[in-house]
């Protein structure tokens, strides 16, 4: 990612799995996205890119919200907290129900131990 970022451009670093572009609002303000299974999407077409879902900023201060679709900003109107909160809680469910499918419902230390265990067989 360049250090300063243009206006109206959306970065992707593939190999690392993140985008970055400056706020939608114009705040000037450089926003993140991780891309993978349980973040973002992105999707490219001869109309431009798709980042999905929702970009939300709520740590900042615009906490502006908006889908970028097909290239262009769709704005989706900003989020009362309580739609915050449910939107993280949301995310956190989104992604505990895929690595459990992916992982099994082991946790961290049980995990270390089956593995370990793989070698003693």
């Amino acid at each position: 990612m360049p250090k300063e970022l243009a206006s109206g451009v959306l970065y992707v670093a593939e190999q690392y799995g993140a985008a970055a572009h400056l706020c939608a609002c114009g705040c000037e303000r450089k926003i993140r996205t991780p891309l993978g299974p349980t973040s973002w999407s992105l999707t490219e077409d001869e109309n431009g890119p798709t980042l999905r879902p929702s970009v939300g900023n709520w740590q900042q201060d615009c906490k502006s919200h908006y889908i970028i679709q097909d290239g262009d900003v769709i704005e989706c109107g900003r989020w009362s907290d309580e739609e915050i909160i449910s939107g993280r809680m949301r995310e956190q469910e989104t992604a505990k129900v895929y690595f459990e499918r992916k992982y099994g419902r082991k946790r961290g230390l049980e995990r270390f131990w089956a593995w370990v265990r793989k070698f003693w067989r």
